[in-house]
């Protein structure tokens, strides 16, 4: 295993498929890790049967609605245990275009951690948001930035390509946030371990089927998290 995406999941039997296809039909070789949270959509169900007919496809099943950082946390482990080089992060409904991917793959190699950008330069590139979203997300990412220091325009996107060293530098067990905090978080420690980063432009796409997971308890979670990453300890 090579190049390995990571996808949790959560009530998405109308986008998995698809998504699957997508990613499959790509001339990089991918492997795909489904992290299902006992999705009552019956998701995993689905997955199960890709699995019985494509051995590139995988699940890691859960007992219940655990947080995406969990998921990326479990799933982080699983690619590292499989010997994986390249580990993304991906939304499961379309909100990341899948043709992007190979842009990640080019900048990987002169970087640790590429970061797929909405906002670089200060430029937007969101489709479809209402416009207290976008300014949430947009502000959010300036508080972050002014609080953390962190040299990244969008501090909170959630699609990312790591090199096997990055995630291996950081102790998986010390990253207990969730939604916008995690994704803060993981690059403010690859950040702070002199890791390369980089960020490339990308098309965020509001989801097209499906249901938003994004809750009250994410942002505020994001507003205090950054705040103990910077006088925290410095793991």
């Amino acid at each position: 295993m090579e190049k390995l995406v990571i996808i949790p999941t959560y009530n998405e039997r109308e986008n998995i498929n698809v998504l699957l296809d997508q990613l499959l039909a790509l001339p990089y070789g991918l492997e795909v890790l489904v992290v299902d949270d006992n999705s009552p959509d019956g998701t995993a169900r689905l997955v199960h049967e890709r699995m019985s007919r494509e051995p590139r496809v995988h699940l890691l099943e859960r007992p219940g609605k655990m947080g995406l950082g969990s998921a990326y946390r479990d799933g982080f482990r699983y690619a590292l245990q499989q010997g994986a080089e390249y580990i993304f992060e991906m939304d499961a409904d379309f909100s990341h275009d899948p043709a992007a991917i190979g842009g990640f793959l080019e900048n990987v190699a002169e970087a640790d951690l590429v970061l797929g950008s909405r906002y670089l330069h200060g430029s937007v590139t969101v489709v479809n948001w209402p416009l207290s979203r976008l300014i949430l997300s947009y502000t959010a990412n300036v508080y972050a930035r002014w609080v953390t220091g962190l040299p990244i325009w969008d501090t909170t996107g959630g699609f990312k390509c790591f090199r096997r060293r990055a995630l291996e530098a950081v102790a998986l067990d010390g990253v207990r946030s969730d939604g916008y905090a995690f994704q803060i978080e993981m690059t403010y420690k690859i950040w702070k371990r002199g890791f390369r980063i980089r960020e490339i432009p990308i098309t965020f796409v509001d989801r097209r089927a499906g249901v938003s997971k994004m809750s009250r308890r994410i942002v505020w979670e994001a507003l205090w998290m950054v705040w103990a990453l910077r006088f925290g300890p410095k793991d």
